[in-house]
């Protein structure tokens, strides 16, 4: 597993996030479609998901990459976590879950 290359915020009004992101960054996003805008920040990802509330997510997540996602899952489950979002392509090979550990607290994973 590597470090956190992702980090997603969960946002409800994405024309309003995109501005204090922006300033925040000082940079535009490479990606701005309706379900995502995507920033690349010295090789930081950092996203705005419009959906991301309604996927459980509770504040900005890191994402994970792992090289297999369902394994990873399976090990965090058998040891607390718990599954917030299960498996999920969201497009261009790419395949996401979120889990919350005891505490509450969202690890994004993904694969691809």
């Amino acid at each position: 597993m590597s470090a956190a290359n992702t980090l997603i915020y969960p946002v409800a009004d994405l024309d309003a996030a995109k501005k204090v992101f922006g300033i925040l960054l000082g940079a535009q996003p490479h990606t701005d479609q309706p379900y995502y805008v995507g920033y690349n920040v010295d090789g930081q990802e950092i996203a705005l998901d419009p959906n991301g509330h309604r996927k459980g997510l509770t504040g900005g997540t890191p994402y994970w990459s792992v090289d297999d996602l369902g394994a990873t899952v399976t090990s965090l489950v058998e040891v607390g976590a718990t599954v917030k979002q299960k498996a999920t392509d969201v497009g261009g090979g790419r395949t996401v879950a979120v889990l919350a550990d005891a505490d509450g607290n969202m690890i994004g994973l993904m694969q691809g």
